[in-house]
């Protein structure tokens, strides 16, 4: 049977992530087949003109919570991280199996709309992971048509129980009441991934299962090595926060006698199917030990500034050898999904922290990341680049748009100035998912009125336990500074 192919003819297309020409795209059984030069290609074809379009790979999320989509406008614009995983934990309470693979389709159909193409999804649900919800979710991404990782989010102390000396700060009846919450023992959580994994509910050639141990103080010596041994025996990518705050690596200095990446390291978590995500207080023996161990950190410039985290030291992780890609974090952490928006700090963020341009990033440099590096994280083949051979996960932008007039460094104009406003079409494994301002793949009206039907059903569920955990925020921003005094510089 003979195949489908498209030629997609006449676009300026970027070759392997460096260069634009014109020519045309061969595709078919979702893979790029062939570049071909203009006018030319295979008269059985379907062909499509294209010759108004900027042709580039979608981009990929290296690290995102589709959870964060129903808990968008929840979180205030004065919490710090720590502050933030007490005070807005109510946010994903009473969510049903529904709720999850609503908000991780409204994820996709925003980060589609953006021009990503694929991302690593560690989402939460409350207490711990079941079965079912980790299966809505996956299902949710395959019927968008989105590439994903999906890795329940999972730890087996609550922050109250990992950071040492927290819950001695608050006074009854608070105390008893953060005391009071506990999570799934962590045999309970590994059987649990091991059972969805094992009965996965898609195809797993786009959609495929990760696991996402929260942060590392919050998980015990052996749930992290249990979640290394789940990842290395089936090939899942495994993926941490890693020192996205100066606290963690405070506690990680008390709790552990050492950095959380040695930490890690000495426990045996650290492998080529590992991805820490932000990276903000790594040290440069850090980074040497992740690239010796062929890890890789994904960059999240968005949250990280409006969490007030810092700014990761990306050029310092790159020059060690470090694999680097980009991620969005959650809608509420981020307040979107715009990998445009991340890739352009990636790149300017840099020009903050030298004045010498040679250390800066490049635009080359922060579009590899946002298509080859996060694709690495993801453990996707052959995604993130237009070459033959490579999947056909393209993003269309209009090349009449203000952003492009006049086109003069397509590339630098791409990085420097779009946020998604030029998008035209979005294709992932050779279908469009997205044109003439419509996702293909459902009814986003109704997806729409749905999301704020649940919003409300969700937030009046919630409304007790929001006032603790905002009393609760109180207290722990309090420890946070108290511990983190005198501590302005990166752990050496």
């Amino acid at each position: 049977m003979t195949q489908r192919q498209i030629l997609l003819e006449g676009g300026t297309v970027l070759v392997d992530n460096d260069r634009f020409a014109t020519l045309s795209l061969l595709i078919s059984d979702g893979r790029i087949k062939a570049l071909i030069p203009d006018g030319e290609g295979p008269e059985e074809a379907e062909r499509v003109d294209v010759s108004n379009r900027l042709i580039m790979p979608g981009l990929v999320n290296g690290h995102t919570h589709s959870h964060g989509a129903l808990g968008r406008g929840g979180v205030p614009d004065d919490l710090p991280l720590e502050a933030f995983l007490s005070g807005a934990a109510w946010l994903n309470g009473a969510r049903h199996q529904d709720d999850l693979h609503l908000s991780a389709q409204l994820s996709a159909v925003e980060l589609i709309r953006k021009g990503c193409t694929a991302c690593f999804d560690m989402f939460v649900e409350l207490p711990g992971p079941t079965v079912g919800g980790i299966h809505s979710v996956a299902q949710a991404y395959h019927d968008v048509g989105m590439r994903a990782v999906v890795a329940p989010m999972i730890a087996d102390q609550t922050i109250y129980q990992a950071l040492p000396g927290l819950i001695d700060t608050f006074d009854p009846p608070l105390r008893d009441a953060v005391a009071a919450l506990t999570l799934p023992a962590w045999q309970t959580i590994m059987a649990t991934c091991a059972d969805a994994f094992g009965s996965w509910p898609v195809p797993n050639d786009r959609v495929r299962p990760g696991i996402g141990p929260t942060i590392p103080l919050h998980c015990s010596d052996p749930f992290l090595q249990a979640c290394a041994a789940l990842s290395q025996q089936g090939g899942i990518p495994l993926q941490t926060h890693l020192a996205e705050t100066r606290l963690q690596q405070v506690m990680a200095a008390q709790k552990f006698g050492t950095s959380l990446t040695e930490h890690l390291g000495r426990l045996g978590v650290l492998n080529s199917q590992f991805s820490g995500a932000h990276g903000v207080w790594l040290s440069k023996p850090e980074a040497d030990l992740l690239a010796q161990h062929d890890a890789c950190i994904c960059h999240n410039p968005l949250s990280n500034l409006r969490l007030g985290s810092g700014i990761a030291p990306v050029r310092m992780l790159a020059d060690a050898g470090v694999t680097m890609g980009v991620g969005t974090d959650a809608s509420n952490t981020s307040d979107g999904q715009n990998m445009f928006e991340a890739m352009r700090l990636a790149a300017t963020l840099s020009r903050a922290q030298t004045s010498d341009p040679a250390q800066w990033i490049s635009t080359r440099a922060a579009l590899k990341m946002a298509t080859e590096g996060s694709a690495r994280i993801l453990g996707l083949d052959r995604v993130g680049k237009i070459s033959a051979g490579w999947a056909a996960d393209l993003v269309f932008l209009d090349a009449g748009y203000c952003h492009y007039t006049p086109l003069r460094a397509p590339l630098d104009q791409i990085v420097l100035a779009e946020n998604g406003a030029a998008l035209r079409e979005v294709m992932i494994a050779g279908r469009y998912v997205l044109a003439n301002d419509r996702i293909l793949t459902l009814d986003e009206n109704a997806l729409v009125a749905r999301a704020r039907t649940v919003a409300e059903r969700l937030d009046h569920a919630n409304a007790e336990t929001r006032l603790m955990n905002e009393a609760a925020a109180l207290v722990v921003q309090s420890f946070c500074r108290g511990n983190c005094d005198g501590y302005a510089t990166r752990l050496a």
